[in-house]
């Protein structure tokens, strides 16, 4: 299937391990260029951005916290600079501190679930949509989870619903631009998790009894992405083995 994602350019936040690293192979697979960041250290992120060159693709890769918009315009600008335009916007960068019971979050936590969850996908859509209004075609992925519907985490749950309120809004708002703006919901994924963040026992809740892998979460990022998904938009997909039906 032709995906029509050759020669475009294609932004990952949160692009050094896991979800986002998968997910950048991929989008080379399909001859993408990438812009690519991380909060983190670059060693791993230049990693990842070296196995993308050598599938013959340009690569950015800079080093952005995505709750400064100052960070973010510096970044999407070198992207810009360097690679054209940005066609896809993947917000994949996430806060996952904000565990824990309701009256032991801290007021940092708190606040710092919301700078990231929220305002880093802002951030980078108000950056990145001039360009895609400008060549009428855009992709805006966003990355919500089950903790909203399962009654998880409050600060995680209430940043992760409102994740799908901004999605659906800018749906559609910009619907007549050509740019469509999708959701996407992991449920128990096989990654790379901080020990207190190890999931307990939901695949033996589920109807698919294993963990999800990050390479379907990037094959449905490929497929909103694409020529094939211009009639997509407001959607909200939950990938979580049947443990929630939405």
């Amino acid at each position: 299937m032709d995906t029509g994602l050759k020669g475009k350019t294609v932004l990952i936040t949160g692009a050094s391990r896991n979800i986002g690293a998968v997910a950048v192979q991929a989008f080379a697979r399909e001859g993408a260029n990438l812009a690519i960041c991380t909060s983190s250290k670059m060693d791993r992120l230049n990693a990842v951005a070296k196995e993308a060159r050598a599938l013959g693709v340009k690569v950015v890769a800079e080093q952005c916290d995505v709750a400064d918009g100052a960070s973010v315009n510096r970044f999407v600008g070198k992207a810009m600079a360097e690679l054209g335009t940005v066609h896809v916007a993947i917000n994949n960068a996430v806060d996952r501190g904000a565990e824990g019971g309701f009256l032991a979050v801290t007021d940092e936590v708190w606040e710092s679930s919301f700078r990231v969850n929220l305002g880093g996908p802002r951030n980078v859509c108000r950056a990145v949509l001039p360009a895609m209004m400008k060549q009428k075609w855009g992709r805006i992925i966003n990355i919500s989870g089950v903790d909203p519907f399962l009654g998880g985490s409050v600060t995680k749950g209430m940043a992760k619903l409102g994740i799908i309120g901004f999605s659906r809004g800018m749906a559609r708002e910009f619907a007549e631009h050509e740019i469509t703006v999708n959701c996407i919901g992991p449920g128990t994924i096989d990654v790379e998790r901080d020990s207190f963040q190890k999931p307990k026992g939901l695949k033996d809740q589920q109807p698919i009894r294993r963990l999800g892998t990050p390479e379907e979460v990037a094959s449905l990022m490929v497929y909103l992405a694409s020529d094939n998904a211009g009639y997509i938009t407001g959607q909200a997909y939950l990938m979580n083995g049947g443990l929630y039906f939405h």
